[in-house]
């Protein structure tokens, strides 16, 4: 494959040179837009609408609107995009992930697709994985946007619904995954469609792509309500499950041998790789004498058996100081991307409560999901998605088959 890639150039190689010639088209129009006046140059944004309007795509524009977001920026801020950078914007804008490596000027590269793709008039967003970072872009880049005659919008955590609403109404909108993940999920949840923030997943450019689309690709977002009142079977399910007697195992492969491989002695099961926990015929056995049922699998002691669950799991598989720290008589989740103390947040499905109980602290009323999705179901949503980090090609596979996204480097 090494002598073959030599030979005919591998995938990334090929779309670079294929992409060269636009991007030369670019740097040919540098001359012609620096003799503009700057009222000349602003008079561009509204021409290339004109010509959208007329019929022409923004393939077509594509030249003369990076052309003239290039100059905008020299004037602005006084920087000036560099070959390297155009062809970046150039994979962007196809709705591709271009790997660039620290110092290649991320931020900079994402002006110049979130400015020619705004000029449609269906919004772009612009997704980094913190609001000091989302922040920073918006009022940095956003001062060459404006001088074209954009509007910026920002989506940060202390935005409430009537500036998230002017934020996202606005051409180009940075903000944080989390943000625009909770903003769609309440904006499902709304009974009038006029109390929605968000209007619609067009364009988004996502930055650090490689961590938000896989690593996180499968955190749920969740918004929760109050469930029914806690009860004492949280404590009772403790005091059941305290007693019991636990193996735990890297990784169950098959359910049918689990019974075999930890033997007559254990009552339950921890899969420290799912993150799960099961009663063994034994641990059954022992429930059945505790709470005084002759079938806890029947229906009717569902009830029991949820609780039950999530005791051995509370007790089995959630760590203290690792998934959760407790202050303050309160159980708090640990994010385990960040680290950071996740203030309000509560699991779901009475995992909580059962922790609460194991801890020794006040059981709050339980929680119900009322809506939740995925990021990888988030993202999914843009009728175009592309993204930028200095390590894509590790994870080109997932990319691929997940996004149906193809990756470049050696840009």
């Amino acid at each position: 494959m090494g002598f073959l890639t030599k030979i005919f150039g591998d995938y990334s190689t090929k779309e670079i040179k294929r992409i060269k010639p636009l991007c030369n088209k670019v740097l040919e129009l540098e001359e012609e837009f620096a003799k503009l006046t700057d009222e000349q140059l602003q008079a561009k944004t509204p021409e290339f609408k004109e010509r959208l309007a007329n019929g022409e795509t923004l393939d077509d524009i594509l030249p003369e609107a990076f052309a003239a977001c290039r100059e905008a920026s020299w004037r602005v801020i006084g920087l000036k995009h560099f070959p390297v950078q155009i062809i970046g914007g150039i994979i962007l804008h196809q709705g591709r992930i271009a790997e660039m490596r620290t110092g290649e000027g991320k931020t900079l590269v994402a002006t110049l697709p979130a400015y020619l793709n705004a000029l449609s008039g269906e919004g772009v967003h612009i997704v980094t994985v913190n609001d000091y970072l989302a922040r920073r872009d918006s009022e940095w880049m956003g001062k060459v946007y404006r001088f074209m005659g954009l509007t910026v919008g920002l989506i940060i955590h202390e935005k409430e619904n009537p500036e998230r609403k002017e934020a996202y109404a606005a051409d180009i909108t940075y903000g944080t995954n989390n943000e625009m993940g909770f903003d769609y999920l309440r904006d499902n949840m709304v009974v009038y469609k006029e109390h929605k923030v968000q209007r619609g997943h067009s364009f988004a450019v996502v930055d650090e792509v490689d961590s938000i689309l896989i690593d996180e690709a499968r955190t749920p977002l969740i918004i929760s309500g109050r469930g029914e009142k806690s009860t004492d079977l949280y404590k009772m399910a403790n005091r059941f499950a305290s007693s019991l007697k636990c193996v735990k195992i890297k990784e169950v492969n098959s359910k049918e041998n689990v019974e075999d491989l930890v033997g007559d002695d254990c009552d339950y099961v921890v899969d420290e790789k799912a993150k799960t926990a099961t009663l063994t015929k034994a641990g059954v056995a022992k429930a059945e004498s505790f709470f005084n049922l002759e079938n806890l699998m029947d229906a009717e002691n569902m009830t029991i058996q949820h609780h039950i669950n999530q005791a051995i799991k509370a007790i089995g598989v959630m760590k203290r100081d690792v998934d959760y720290v407790v202050k303050d008589n309160q159980v708090l989740i640990v994010d385990e991307f960040t680290g950071r103390i996740m203030l309000g947040r509560r699991y779901n499905e009475g995992l909580h409560q059962a922790i609460e109980a194991k801890e020794n602290v006040s059981v709050e009323h339980e929680s119900k999901t009322l809506a939740t999705i995925t990021f990888q179901n988030y993202f999914r949503l843009y009728k175009k998605l592309s993204g930028m980090t200095g390590t894509a090609m590790t994870e080109e596979t997932e990319f691929n088959q997940i996004y149906g996204l193809d990756v470049h480097s050696k840009l």
